[in-house]
């Protein structure tokens, strides 16, 4: 007897490009294990169709003339007990709009031109709850700013193995890498991770990070 298929992952695709959604769509419905079960050219229509297909992840255009990603990311994790993930894309990696969709709650992003395999694979990732995270580009967008007295305040509450953990976060390593780095179990680097994102009251790894840079605990250069 056969074991029973695993439900593939369910994506809906919001971009305002035509083109662009046929693309996306085209390429991520050659995957056995993702369907797309829907479309939308515009933010406002996200909540309602969210909440009808009830997909597991977003693929979310940041640029859109009525309401933009960001503001669809907000309403998402605002107005619904489990929002779906939410995974930006975009044309430029240094769009000032990814950094503000990041701090919104999506769990990463990835740019318009990356391969098909990437894409896809990212909306794999970003399902399981891991972000997408690329420590230059969100250093760069982080770095651009100010630091904010309330991250400092937030990451005041770790303590130093936390901050020790959040600082290799920065630099994008894995939860299995930061277990080699510091010789524990992975076990033990996940409770850490969870106990980090209760304190600074972010919803995944990438929004963690963005608070290092803005407190100065994490190096730039480091990242």
């Amino acid at each position: 007897m056969t074991a029973p298929a695993e439900r593939p992952v369910t994506v809906l695709v919001v971009d305002d490009e035509e083109l662009a959604r046929t693309g996306l769509r085209t390429l991520l419905s050659a995957q056995p294990d993702i369907e797309v079960v829907g479309e939308a050219d515009d933010g406002s229509q996200v909540l309602p169709l969210v909440e009808r297909l009830r997909p597991d992840v977003v693929l979310m255009d940041v640029r859109m003339p009525t309401v933009d990603g960001i503001e669809a990311t907000r309403r998402l994790r605002a107005e619904l007990a489990d929002p779906p993930k939410v995974l930006v894309i975009t044309t430029f990696e240094n769009d000032e709009h990814v950094y503000d969709a990041l701090r919104a709650g999506a769990g990463g992003f990835l740019r318009k031109r990356a391969p098909a395999r990437q894409i896809a694979q990212a909306v794999r990732l970003v399902a399981e709850g891991n972000s997408i995270l690329f420590p230059d580009a969100v250093r760069r967008l982080a770095t651009a700013r100010p630091l904010r007295p309330e991250a400092a305040a937030r990451t005041a509450a770790l303590t130093q193995r936390e901050t020790e953990i959040l600082r290799l976060m920065a630099r994008g390593l894995s939860n299995q890498a930061i277990s080699a780095e510091l010789v524990v179990s992975q076990e033990t680097v996940k409770t850490h991770v969870g106990n980090i994102l209760a304190k600074l009251s972010a919803d995944n790894r990438t929004q963690a990070v963005i608070t290092a840079f803005q407190a100065g605990l994490a190096d730039p250069e480091a990242a």
